[in-house]
């Protein structure tokens, strides 16, 4: 049996053209697709075999029919009914790229079949100002489904991480069970432990500060990102991050865009889709000049936290933005440089300039966005990101 599923299982990836051949071999006819399978190589056929009569790329009978072709809209539904998500999005990828479908991504009728896709809702953000109005309500939606993904992914941690890092410093004499600091009580206790009751009993019991912070004490956040075109997925990850951080009270936020020009895009952290569409990916980079617009709002060194999320691509001044970046550090600002913020993959970037940054004792790495809370809480406590490094 593990015999034929293996069979049936390159039949699908060789394609129709191979079926004879496995006819041919002995035991070949027990390995027959079944109709779901069928299903899948007919889909698969569409994309991946373009003299399929089920193809709708260059060959097929879809081709040249212009924006609305309800025979795309139909195989993404089979498309997502037929396999699990990742492969999903792996095969609508292909098929955007290998039958010329990009041209198709803002048919209303279309995006609302696909499935969120990083690498699609980058594309979209490069293609933004070319969205026709029919169109522009369903990209929304579409990118508010990548948003929710990502905040499912990050919110809980990023909001926990903070506050590990920033509301839970200082303890407070007045006693609260909602504010017991389980880890500092036991932790100090642990001398106390009785053998017979099998039990710690501490000497003093240690509680958070939940006293409100006021502007002066709180940390600020500075993301300051690249919105060149290679940048796209960091651009989203930071947005989203941006956001989550900025609905909390005891961090103050800031987001930055940057090319040759630089964008302050705080205000419109309070809706993420506006965040996204603010960013204008493409276009030349300007680093030194967006650091030194950043600078401004740094009051308090030692409670800043700075990230340039960018792959080092300096047109502007280099020798500027690395005294810049070294001047920061020295005044007490925590200083990461982010080179990119992705899921797998390895970064394009700078290499030159990423070895003299990291040369002044400025942590300069990829991240994966799963690590990002971990990133944050780290770097707010002041501790060691070597082994975040992707």
């Amino acid at each position: 049996m593990e015999t034929i599923e293996r069979m049936k299982r390159w039949r699908l990836i060789l394609g129709e053209e191979s079926e004879s051949r496995f006819q041919s071999m002995e035991g070949g006819g027990g390995a027959a697709l079944s109709p779901e399978q069928w299903q899948m190589d007919q889909a698969l056929a569409a994309i991946y075999n373009q003299n399929s009569a089920g193809g709708f790329g260059p060959g097929g009978p879809g081709a040249g029919k212009g924006p609305s072709n309800p025979q795309v809209t139909r195989w993404l539904g089979d498309v997502r009914t037929l396999f699990d998500k990742d492969l999903v999005k792996i095969v609508q990828s292909d098929a955007m790229e290998r039958c010329g479908l990009k041209q198709l991504i803002f048919e209303p009728e279309l995006l609302e079949n696909l499935e969120p896709d990083m690498n699609l809702a980058t594309t979209i953000l490069l293609l933004k100002d070319q969205v026709p109005k029919r169109s522009k309500e369903s990209v929304r939606e579409f990118m508010a489904k990548i948003v929710e993904e990502i905040n499912k992914l990050l919110e809980s941690d990023i909001r926990r991480a903070v506050a590990a890092a920033v509301n839970r410093r200082q303890h407070s004499p007045i006693p609260s069970a909602a504010a017991l600091d389980f880890a500092t009580t036991i932790r100090r206790g642990i001398k106390n432990y009785h053998k017979e009751s099998g039990k710690i009993i501490p000497e003093h019991y240690y509680f958070f500060d939940r006293t409100t912070q006021t502007a002066a004490s709180k940390y600020t956040v500075i993301l300051d990102v690249d919105q060149s075109g290679s940048m796209g997925e960091s651009v989203i990850y930071s947005s989203i991050m941006s956001c989550i951080l900025a609905s909390m009270a005891t961090v103050r936020t800031r987001i930055v865009a940057f090319d040759t020009q630089v964008v302050d895009l705080t205000e419109k952290c309070e809706d993420p889709v506006d965040l996204l569409f603010g960013f204008q990916l493409g276009g030349g980079t300007d680093i030194n000049k967006s650091v030194a617009y950043c600078q401004q709002f740094v009051d308090s060194p030692k409670k800043t936290l700075f990230f340039l999320v960018s792959d080092l691509m300096e047109g502007g001044n280099r020798a500027g933005l690395l005294r810049r970046l070294e001047e920061m550090k020295e005044s007490g600002v925590t200083v990461v440089c982010l080179l990119a913020i992705a899921d797998g993959g390895k970064p394009y970037y700078d290499a030159q300039m990423a070895q003299r940054i990291a040369s002044v004792g400025i942590p300069c790495f990829a991240c994966n966005p799963q690590k990002l809370p971990q990133l944050l809480e780290r770097a707010l406590k002041g501790q060691d990101l070597q082994d975040l490094i992707v």
